[in-house]
């Protein structure tokens, strides 16, 4: 594991604040729009389930806990190794109990789910271990950085019939996607023909521990950012089998980070649609926030566009969304539709049930991320 010569507590903290997208996708403190869809988590007076979290390494781990939260969830126990990322989560949740190890987490019983955001490296194993123990996992994304621990992941899940859940945070976390989705199920736009997904991310370079530039710690630019638009892919299209065409990756702009990527782009194609992803750290700094998600599903009876972190011109804040169909043209403020995925996923580990998301789904959306990414032509910008 490389070093980190970087504050640590204050990424954390930083990383905090947008817990919805991205790797490490720092934001001033003045900026809010990606903080508008996150809800904070508002526990229920009964609790349905006790959960506890392994590994912390990404500020998602806060949207991740309030969403179990606010299904029902009661926090009980945290382990990590990092003493500064526990004193700031222990800030923030302080009736969490700090665990000795891993293992005395896994070896209670009381214990229904376990969340992680530890180095994207380590996620699956942790699952395997959770699933291995009885108990549900919700993963930060990416969840599986390898064909090959996809392959192991699959084989335990299907052993110990436990949930392995990925928070495709993109869709799950975003209030004007959420609202989309209602959309097309109602027939707003008819049938799904297209996707296209811009995903631009702000580099911030000097927050980022070292591990952040070496891809074989998270997988690659497709890997990482990539693994949310393939959810979305798969979920507006309703595709349950899919291809990649052709995909490619470079680092165009950051030689001085020899492992890094910088920009990926795919075209794929599924059962119930097409596909164009983008995905980038080419933020520019003038944006007023980490950057500029843009989803746009066309439909035989019309299109949706969604711009989830703002509006560069009309409207403050996130959660925006666009309709124009044969009816009329229309703005929706998303900013009060409420995040189903904590109280579906909380259903699902008491029921034994899919309603947040099948285990085919999350799986598929990541083995096509890991192939689209193993197979990409690489990019090469020199000029002669």
């Amino acid at each position: 594991m490389p070093g980190s010569n970087f504050n640590r507590r204050k990424f954390l903290k930083e990383a905090a604040s947008i817990t919805g997208m991205g790797l490490f996708a720092s934001l001033p403190e003045t900026i809010t729009a990606a903080e508008k869809y996150q809800q904070e988590a508002r526990p229920l007076e009964e609790p349905r389930i006790k959960f506890s979290v392994i590994g912390i390494n990404h500020g998602h781990i806060y949207g991740q806990v309030n969403a179990v939260i606010r299904g029902g969830g009661e926090l009980v126990s945290l382990y990590a190794k990092e003493a500064d990322l526990v004193a700031e989560f222990k800030k923030r949740y302080p009736q969490v109990k700090v665990a000795e190890s891993e293992k005395e987490i896994l070896e209670d019983k009381s214990i229904q789910l376990i969340l992680s955001s530890a180095i994207p490296i380590d996620r699956a194993g942790i699952g395997i271990r959770a699933m291995q123990h009885g108990k549900d996992y919700m993963s930060d994304k990416p969840g599986i950085i390898t064909l090959e621990q996809l392959e192991e992941v699959r084989k335990v899940q299907k052993q110990t019939n436990r949930i392995y859940s990925i928070m495709y945070s993109e869709r799950f976390e975003n209030k004007a996607t959420v609202k989309a989705g209602e959309l097309v199920k109602q027939g707003a736009i008819g049938n799904v023909i297209q996707t296209v997904i811009m995903a631009p991310h702000r580099m911030s370079a000097k927050d980022r521990p070292q591990w952040f530039f070496d891809k074989k710690y998270f997988g690659g630019v497709i890997t990482d950012i990539g693994s949310h638009q393939f959810d979305q892919f798969l979920y507006f299209t309703g595709s349950d089998k899919a291809e990649i065409i052709a995909s490619q990756i470079g680092n165009v702009a950051h030689p001085q980070y020899p492992q890094f990527e910088d920009f990926g782009d795919i075209m794929l194609r599924g059962n119930g649609g097409t596909g164009y992803i983008r995905v980038d750290w080419f933020t520019p700094d003038g944006l007023k926030t980490w950057g500029d998600g843009r989803l746009t599903i066309l439909g035989t009876k019309g299109y949706i566009e969604v711009r989830k972190n703002i509006d560069i011109v009309n409207h403050p804040g996130g959660n925006h969304l666009y309709l124009v169909n044969d009816k009329d043209t229309q703005y929706i403020d998303c900013n009060n539709v409420e995040l189903p995925y904590g109280k579906q996923l909380v259903d699902d580990v008491i029921n034994r049930t899919e309603t947040a998301m099948t285990q085919h789904h999350c799986f598929l959306a990541t083995e096509l991320a890991l192939k689209a990414q193993k197979n990409a032509q690489k990019l090469n910008y020199n000029k002669a």
